[in-house]
């Protein structure tokens, strides 16, 4: 079927993916980027050409008895309306909301709308790889939700006097939303066809089958601890032997020990005039170590002062490595367990507790 020229002329080579007869004459093109509404001349007006961009952040409907009108809002730019029969409103609106869809990026380019469903206030739609949800009084605005087949592990639905609820597993969790039974049936096949069609199976038992052997394939595989400190710190994983190596400054000699003489020492007179003894020292011989001078270690005046004791043995040092190492493995079953609790309440978070 041909194109008007006037139509024809402000498309060019731009594509029409869906094309709604309007009632008379008059007819709406789609194209990926932009809606345009025909309308032919008639006795009050004549041949016109009204163009919607699908760059919108709302989209909203009026639906009276027999008119309708589709509402794009464009933010700080303003809204435009135009009107239609209600009886071509659910045909016009969803190639229209596929391209707001696809303009905002919740879709990809080449995702096709598979179906729109509104029921009330929600909006439910099907696509070839995701479900859109939508709540509120618009058909579509940035509150929204959208839960990709790649994360559905199942899908069931729960018959009721009124509706139908469809339950959603998606990533170990059920999302819930109500159908009116009049409906349930072609919300049923829709969705499954897209689900299945999706994960390349013929049914939904062919789906729960293929999620099942996918769970045990992924609990069959070796679990990965993810409470990594790495290596530890460098004092706990060094070797004793390393640890028992002395500093260049130690008060230790690993060489030959040194006399250590001290200098006679005068007497000096006492308050009753009696003056004490000189003394003289004798030389201390050590046959392992010999005390340095704290002046010597250039302690003088910082305040620290040698140590007055070495550590007895090397047995000591390995006795108190393993005592840190008890230490930290201690520590980090505490950091898992508390990581557990985190995870745990987080999950519960999730769904609502």
């Amino acid at each position: 079927m041909s194109q008007p020229e006037i139509v024809q002329s402000i498309l060019d080579e731009e594509t029409v993916v869906s094309r709604v007869h309007l009632g008379g004459e008059d007819e709406l093109f789609v194209t990926p980027n932009r809606t345009l509404v025909y309308r032919a001349e008639g006795l009050l007006s004549d041949e016109s050409v009204d163009e919607f961009s699908h760059a919108a952040e709302r989209v909203s409907v009026k639906e009276g008895r027999r008119k309708a009108k589709i509402s794009l809002d464009y933010g700080l730019d303003g809204s435009e309306t135009f009107g239609l029969s209600a009886k071509r409103l659910d045909e016009a609106l969803q190639p229209i909301l596929e391209g707001v869809l696809t303009s905002a990026g919740v879709v990809d380019d080449d995702e096709r709308l598979v179906e729109a469903f509104r029921f009330s206030e929600l909006t439910f739609v099907v696509t070839e790889k995701r479900v859109v949800r939508h709540i509120g009084s618009a058909v579509w605005d940035e509150d929204y939700e959208t839960y990709h087949y790649d994360d559905v592990t199942d899908l069931t639905f729960e018959s009721g006097s009124v509706a139908t609820t469809v339950v959603l597993t998606v990533d170990g969790r059920q999302e819930r939303f109500k159908t009116p039974n009049e409906d349930a049936r072609l919300v049923r096949e829709k969705l499954s066809k897209a689900i299945c069609d999706h994960h390349g199976v013929g049914s939904l038992e062919e789906f729960r089958v293929k999620m099942a052997e996918a769970q045990q394939q992924a609990e069959a595989e070796p679990e990965r601890d993810n409470t990594n400190f790495g290596e530890g710190p460098d004092p706990l994983s060094a070797n004793p032997a390393e640890l028992s190596e002395e500093p260049t400054n130690s008060t230790r000699e690993e060489e030959h020990a040194e006399s250590v003489e001290r200098q006679p020492v005068e007497a000096t007179p006492t308050a009753s005039g009696q003056t004490e003894t000189e003394t003289e020292t004798e030389p201390v011989e050590s046959a392992n170590t010999t005390v340095a001078d704290a002046g010597d270690l250039g302690f003088e005046g910082s305040g620290f002062e040698p140590a007055d004791e070495a550590v007895s043995s090397e047995e000591d040092i390995v006795a108190e490595i393993q005592s840190l190492r008890e230490v930290v493995e201690a520590q980090g079953e505490q950091i898992r367990y508390q990581q557990e609790l985190i995870e745990q309440l987080i999950e519960e978070l999730r769904r609502g507790r």
